[in-house]
């Protein structure tokens, strides 16, 4: 569960590897957000950590790769991976991470205990992660969430829109989660009209559905 965010000071180190490390204490999240971007914009790096000291937790952009990584020493010490393929994705990331730490990420995509788990393909790692997902209630939130990026209702308001106007290029691993779990949740999936860009999935709206995208809109 997401942490709330505690009025500050609150103390973060950034660090890229280049022994430049930087101590910040910050009032909220935004300010927190203003002072890492001005840190990242300010290096050329392979990682990027965010170090939250008080909560023993750890976010770490790691362009070089093509990752994000956050880590809790605390209860116990966990580590999950999330492959990126679009740089845009690394400072929401931090954004969240400072807003509710570890677990303000857990809805960010496709995280993975194993790091080795993100060299399989993009239709393995959404098989991968959707094999996980047992219950019908995990299953709705895991569409709600994938809808929530890049999804709309159809203006006839009798479709959900999932990846719209993607191609089918983009969001392999989390079409191929998304088609695993509407065949898990019985949902009717419907032809795509021919003007739909080819990476869009269309889905029969659902009453069980919409409470939870109700809560991701």
């Amino acid at each position: 569960m997401a942490r709330p965010y505690i009025p500050g000071p609150k103390q973060f180190v950034f660090a890229a590897g280049d022994g430049k490390d930087r101590q910040v204490s910050v009032g909220d999240p935004q300010e927190a957000y203003v002072q890492f971007s001005a840190f990242f914009r300010e290096r050329q790096s392979a990682t990027y950590t965010i170090e939250d000291v008080s909560a023993s937790q750890r976010l770490a952009l790691m362009p070089g790769q093509g990752v994000i990584a956050r880590f809790d020493v605390a209860d116990p010490h966990r580590s999950e991976y999330l492959k990126v393929h679009r740089a845009n994705r690394y400072m929401p990331s931090a954004m969240l991470f400072f807003e509710n730490g570890y677990a303000g990420l857990d809805h960010f995509g496709q995280w993975f205990t194993d790091l080795a788990d993100l060299d399989a393909t993009p239709e393995a790692r959404g098989a991968a992660r959707a094999a996980t997902i047992t219950t019908e209630a995990a299953a709705i939130e895991a569409v709600a969430r994938i809808w929530a990026n890049a999804g709309i209702v159809d203006p006839s308001d009798q479709f959900y829109v999932f990846f719209d106007s993607h191609d089918a290029d983009d969001d392999r691993a989390e079409r191929a989660e998304l088609l695993t779990l509407i065949e898990f949740l019985g949902l009717e999936r419907v032809d795509t009209p021919a003007e739909a860009a080819d990476g869009e999935v269309w889905v029969r709206t659902e009453t069980r559905l919409d409470v939870a995208y109700e809560r991701w809109s």
